[in-house]
């Protein structure tokens, strides 16, 4: 029962308060994984052995030979790219309209089901003070999380492109896991493009990806959940401005 030992463990780490849950949550397949194989192993020199001598195996001082490795390595800071698309049976005026600036979000529109999973603060509303190259842009989100972000590139109906900072210090340290804070050592996002190709006289197709980084010395799995965390935001954000332009 190898897997008993490690939800014991998260358990009581989750209860004394060393981890948040959305972290615990997210390492959990990596450590059930891990305790399986281990079990495994076990079992099979359990059976082979033939004598009362005590075998120990090589993979038990495993971690101690990989972790100074690790530190001296260190993390690494590698950019991914989340991408997502709509389809909208709108004039494009109206698109655009929900694109520049999102109206108030009421809690029973969010259809974030990942991220409202994990407990990420969730969209409010978007803010834009002109149109245009140089404007700034608020994308408020609950429990205190502002991407401020700024218009590198405006075609009007077409194209909006901006840069986002996320300041860590403008975050209640109860809002997020200190993995998990946007514009801190581990995961930030750098910036975003609106874009609307259209597809026949009717319908829009809304592009919208943003570009991040991740810092850590295991971006081969952070990048699963934090491409599928930006993701799913993008799309919550984009069946919302199709509902309203829809809608409207």
């Amino acid at each position: 029962m190898p897997w008993v030992p490690i939800l014991v463990f998260f358990l009581i780490t989750l209860i004394f308060g060393y981890e948040g849950w959305p972290c615990l949550l997210m390492i959990l397949p990596i450590f059930l994984l891990a305790s399986s194989i281990g079990g495994l192993i076990g079992g099979y020199f359990k059976q082979k052995k033939k004598d009362n001598k005590v075998y120990l195996s090589v993979l038990t001082i495993l971690p101690l030979l990989v972790s100074p490795i690790e530190s001296y390595m260190g993390a690494n800071s590698t950019p991914y790219k989340a991408y997502t698309y709509i389809d909208i049976n709108a004039p494009v005026d109206k698109i655009w309209d929900n694109v520049t600036r999102v109206s108030e979000i009421k809690k029973e529109q969010d259809k974030g089901w990942l991220t409202n999973l994990l407990n990420f603060p969730r969209p409010i509303k978007a803010e834009l003070n002109f149109e245009g190259v140089g404007a700034y842009r608020e994308a408020i989100f609950t429990n205190g999380l502002v991407f401020h972000e700024t218009v590198t590139e405006y075609v009007d109906n077409k194209k909006m492109s901006f840069t986002i900072k996320a300041l860590p210090h403008e975050i209640p340290l109860t809002t997020m896991d200190e993995h998990l804070v946007i514009g801190g050592k581990y995961f930030d996002v750098l910036n975003g493009t609106y874009e609307l190709e259209k597809l026949n006289d009717k319908t829009y197709r809304l592009h919208l990806w943003s570009n991040f980084k991740l810092t850590t010395t295991f971006n081969f799995y952070a990048s699963w959940w934090a491409k599928n965390i930006m993701k799913d935001i993008q799309n919550n954000i984009l069946q919302i401005e199709k509902q309203r332009a829809e809608n409207e």
